[in-house]
């Protein structure tokens, strides 16, 4: 069984490696490349597979999960240039694909266990751009 909660959190991010000239990064990044920044009001989709407990008839509490999003994602992500203010993207292009893969990372201590793992986390950056991670 498979269980989905969704959250959203608002942040903004430069993607340009400071080892390619101006050219280089306005060609591989377009206007994601602008010095200043631009944000996105992201929606993530956090999945958690596993058996339903015999008893609660649950695979993980969903408040659970929820209180797990709001700390580890919400609360570091939310209202912030990550760039600046949220490690590991002061050495990391935060592409959705490595806001993803940062995500999992803060997450799969907290919602792997006897019974479930983390499955998927899905990043939308926009309603029609997301990115699928399946860990490792």
């Amino acid at each position: 069984m498979v269980i989905t909660r969704k959250i959203e959190f608002s942040a903004s991010h430069v993607c340009r490696n400071p080892a390619l000239s101006e050219q280089e990064n306005v060609r591989l990044f377009g206007m994601a490349a602008n010095p200043h920044g631009h944000g996105h009001n992201y929606v993530l989709e956090v999945s958690v597979e596993g058996q339903p407990d015999p008893v609660t008839g649950m695979v993980l509490d969903l408040k659970e999960l929820k209180d797990v999003l709001n700390r580890a994602v919400v609360e570091p992500y939310d209202h912030r240039f990550l760039n600046r203010e949220v490690a590991p993207f002061d050495r990391v292009i935060p592409t959705a694909e490595n806001i993803a893969r940062d995500i999992w990372d803060r997450l799969v201590p907290h919602l792997s266990g006897p019974g479930r793992r983390l499955r998927l986390v899905r990043l939308y950056e926009t309603p029609d751009l997301y990115v699928d991670y399946l860990g490792e």
